[in-house]
């Protein structure tokens, strides 16, 4: 029987990711490993891109990890975890192994968006029953906060500073969570930490379905974002609750919103508190903060339309407490 998703329930669980890493102190990405973990009654094998994640809780004879957990290469998370799966498959098979296990792969958005893309893309491709979860700050924060894919318009970064010839990122952010979607996977979705039921919902809905799964989970980075060192889940929260991070699922084809802000707020109350964004509120850089509230909009307009064309029946998604 599966532990309750409740507060009390889940403080009663063996801590399947433990403290005394060396993450950086409000560090997004630790809280989405230990919620995955948590969320997660069955065996588990992970794999483990290198990343902030990897290289923080696994060094030398030191481990945060309380499952069997593999580093793979920058690049093949989904690869390496592909082969485990296939394995497993052919022991079961000649009936060496009874046991029910799972499979998950971590990965930053550097290692997902980017550099391991196509082993995601082959390993989602070939159908192997995993999930994959991509915890995504916003940048290659683990060797120096270049910009990826992942990394919004406008943010100041190593590799696109703010200067006389340019004001941060120019291009949008990749929209890998319908990328992946695309390739006909059985689902996808888009979690956030600040709405914990949520996210561990999704967990659990991913472990009962067979196939190949894909989670993007929100994960900011106060080094990254210029942020205070408490602000993770509030900086969390303001993405899903300014539609900058909507939070949905695609199941089977069928687009779903899973929760729907209570007050769709002004993207500035997400970009405001963040230093990388800073530029953007000179008056002469009027022009971004337009146009990053318009591809909001805009996405967030399709979104919906997406669920009304694809899922008419379905009831509407829970407002926000």
């Amino acid at each position: 029987m599966a532990t309750p998703l409740t507060l009390k329930e889940l403080s009663k669980q063996e801590e399947k990711f433990t403290p005394g890493h060396r993450l950086c102190a409000g560090c997004g990405a630790p809280i989405v490993a230990k919620m995955v973990l948590l969320a997660t009654d069955y065996p588990v094998i992970a794999a483990n891109a290198t990343g902030c994640l990897e290289v923080s809780t696994c060094i030398s004879d030191y481990t945060a990890w309380k499952i069997p957990w593999m580093h793979s290469a920058f690049e093949n998370a989904a690869a390496t975890i592909s082969g485990v799966e296939t394995m497993y498959r052919s022991l079961k098979k000649q009936g060496k192994i009874t046991d029910e296990i799972k499979f998950i792969a971590f990965g930053g958005d550097g290692g997902t968006y980017d550099i391991g893309f196509q082993s995601l893309s082959g390993a989602m491709e070939r159908g192997h029953d995993m999930i994959y979860i991509c915890y995504d700050n916003g940048a290659y924060m683990n060797t120096g906060i270049q910009r990826s894919s992942a990394t919004p318009f406008g943010a100041d970064t190593t590799t696109c500073p703010v200067g006389t010839c340019n004001p941060g990122k120019l291009q949008k952010r990749k929209d890998l969570t319908k990328i992946i979607a695309s390739h006909g996977v059985p689902y996808v979705a888009q979690c956030s930490p600040s709405h914990w039921g949520d996210f561990m919902k999704k967990v659990r809905k991913c472990h009962e379905i067979k196939g190949p799964k894909f989670l993007n989970v929100i994960a900011p980075c106060n080094r990254g974002w210029r942020t205070q060192t408490d602000d993770a889940i509030k900086m969390a929260k303001l993405a899903v609750e300014t539609c900058y991070w909507p939070l949905f699922e695609i199941e089977n084809g069928v687009t779903k919103i899973t929760q729907r802000p209570r007050e769709k707020k002004p993207l500035v109350d997400f970009l405001k508190p963040q230093g990388r964004f800073k530029h953007m509120f000179a008056p002469e850089n009027e022009w971004m903060l337009k146009a990053a509230q318009e591809a909001v909009d805009e996405y967030w307009a399709r979104l919906e339309k997406e669920e009304a064309c694809f899922a008419p029946a379905a009831a509407e998604a829970p407002k926000a407490e």
